[in-house]
């Protein structure tokens, strides 16, 4: 009744008499039109975050396809367990962490909020609601809470092949629970980035950057997988499986437009949703340069195209528009798209003459086309500063960085981070979980 009353006042009134309508108006206390904003600003954060949500399959697929069959199950078990731990300690810490809700114990810098989310009651009305003009609580922590998960989701497919799962397990615990959220705060939670102007609109540096430099800092620790560079060569070694890989990323894809169009974070108006469906316009268009740059330059320099190349040109594409998705045009948003995947393309064989080991390309494609992403911002969105933005970068970068090195080394010193070389060579399917993804293959 609400929604008819929502819809057409006047007429329903005319027309539906037997449902007993006050003659003069709705009842009093309601504003269907508030009620209809904040309905639909929860379904929009419920949709992008189930949208979200099925990025976990396709990080968990992206990463089966690029390791090496002896090491799928390993992988497939990190990603279950890194969702589950991320939704259970951003909920314990995490999300009052991250929204203080102007209750700061530093001010902009550490949030005065520690504790468990708690939800809205059990049929909650709209004066008892949290805030009746914005959104459920409910919804709102569902939809960060994913976030939140896709950036552990980065470091596990860098470190592949060589980490032991404990020790990564409890670095993902202090990710979710302290790292990501204290500095998405800054900027998400109202905090001292987001005074000075920082714009990044659905996480280019807060979740994709971040993810990015804690995958380094555990790159750089962990050292290179056993013959992975030999005699100055770079050793390639080939994914298990390029048919799932290739799925993972049309996934990724896929919730990308959850991704991007649910941080417009409002759905109560002709703007908002014309903005949502020109975000996921925009989204569709940064992936598809990035994916058809990769295309053509790995033809030039390689002679031939190069399919894992492709795969990450279209998500570096996707992660360079997340920061800024709703004020390109859709020829900006190709471009901008585009740059990512070139980037991927020299970023990968840079990590290799360093000697940085990133089995399926998560540095570049999160870290790298996430800064270009950030710095992007300034080329179609007036509000922009790049100072601001550059600064940004660094601060998240710097923070980032050094408590992920910190929190790496503690580990390797307490628990040992990495396999012996037994387990690495024979894979970690057996040495860790003593099971194997493809078992019929490994008995010939």
């Amino acid at each position: 009744m609400t929604l008819l009353k929502t819809i057409a006042p006047a007429a329903a009134l005319i027309a539906l008499p037997s449902l007993g309508l006050a003659q003069d108006g709705p009842a009093p206390g309601v504003n269907p039109s508030t009620d209809t904003v904040f309905i639909l600003n929860s379904l929009l954060f419920l949709i992008g975050g189930f949208l979200v949500f099925w990025m976990a399959a396709g990080f968990a697929m992206l990463e089966a396809g690029l390791v090496r069959g002896k090491n799928v199950a390993m992988q497939l078990t990190k990603n279950m367990a890194l969702f589950s731990l991320a939704a259970i300690f951003y909920y314990l810490i995490g999300y009052n962490l991250m929204y203080p809700l102007g209750t700061w114990s530093i001010e902009g810098v550490l949030s005065g909020v520690w504790g468990p989310g708690v939800l809205e009651a059990v049929g909650v009305t709209a004066d008892a609601a949290d805030d009746y003009s914005y959104a459920s609580t409910g919804s709102d922590f569902f939809f960060q809470l994913m976030f939140c998960a896709a950036t552990a989701s980065i470091v596990s497919g860098a470190l592949a092949e060589r980490i032991k799962l404990w020790p990564f397990l409890f670095f993902v615990i202090v990710l979710t629970a302290v790292i990501y959220p204290l500095q998405a705060s800054w900027k998400w939670g109202g905090g001292f980035l987001d005074e000075m102007g920082f714009l990044d609109f659905a996480g280019s540096t807060v979740v994709h950057s971040v993810g990015g430099w804690a995958a380094l800092a555990g790159a750089l620790i962990l050292g290179p997988r056993i013959g992975k560079y030999k005699d100055g060569r770079v050793v390639p070694m080939p994914g298990s499986n390029l048919a799932l890989a290739t799925l993972g990323t049309f996934i990724l894809w896929l919730g990308w437009f959850g991704f991007n169009g649910g941080s417009q974070l409002a759905m109560g108006s002709v703007g908002d949703v014309a903005d949502v469906s020109r975000i996921f316009a925009n989204t569709n268009a940064a992936a598809a340069g990035g994916a058809v740059a990769a295309l053509i330059l790995t033809q030039l320099v390689y002679k031939k195209p190069d399919l894992t190349m492709i795969l990450n040109g279209a998500l570096a594409g996707l992660v360079s528009i997340t920061a800024e998705p709703l004020t390109p045009t859709l020829g900006s948003a190709t471009l901008i798209g585009a740059v990512g995947g070139l980037i991927v393309v020299f970023a990968v064989p840079f990590l290799d003459k360093l000697k940085i080991d990133d089995v399926v390309g998560a540095i570049p494609v999160h870290l790298f086309a996430g800064i270009w992403g950030t710095i992007a911002v300034v080329f179609t969105n007036s509000d922009a500063s790049l100072g601001v933005q550059l600064y940004s970068i660094l601060v998240v970068g710097i923070f980032v960085f050094v408590t992920s090195g910190i929190l790496w080394f503690i580990l390797k010193a307490t628990m040992g981070i990495r396999v012996s070389q037994e387990a690495e060579i024979n894979g970690l399917d057996m040495a860790e979980l003593g099971m194997e993804a493809y078992p019929e293959f490994s008995k010939g």
